[in-house]
């Protein structure tokens, strides 16, 4: 029985967090939608639980109003939270993938591994090959 259980746990790994979307979800009456932008796990339904509210989008007016509270939306990208397409595009408009991008290169470049100096020697031995191959 516990090796079944074992297997069972492995496979929906149950050590792992769940994951988690920035997407819209559904407010308003019939033909009338306005969304609010929520942290969602990317389990639950459109219109069902939400972890936080960053923001609110209203199609409807003109031009579309779209408010969106920047501190939240950087902390959530930052957890490693995925925006669906549409949530993605809405926070480009607004400017907080620009902010969360330059971000994520300063990591990448800190992770790098810096070049060393490579010693006169096998220069040497490098170039001597390279006019080897050359001449035949």
């Amino acid at each position: 029985m516990h090796n079944s259980l074992q297997k069972f746990s492995r496979r929906l790994n149950l050590n792992r967090l769940p994951m988690v979307k920035i997407r819209l979800r559904r407010i308003g009456t019939r033909n009338k939608p306005i969304y609010r932008m929520v942290v969602a796990d990317e389990r639950s339904p459109r219109d069902g639980s939400f972890i936080e509210i960053i923001g609110h989008y209203n199609p409807l007016t003109e031009p579309v109003t779209f408010v969106v509270d920047e501190e939240k939306a950087l902390k959530w990208l930052k957890y490693g939270a995925q925006p669906t397409s549409t949530a993605l595009r809405l926070l480009t408009k607004a400017g907080v993938m620009d902010k969360f991008k330059p971000a994520a290169e300063k990591k990448a470049r800190a992770t790098k591994p810096k070049k060393t100096k490579t010693k006169a020697g096998t220069k040497a031995k490098s170039t001597a090959k390279s006019t080897a191959e050359e001449s035949s």
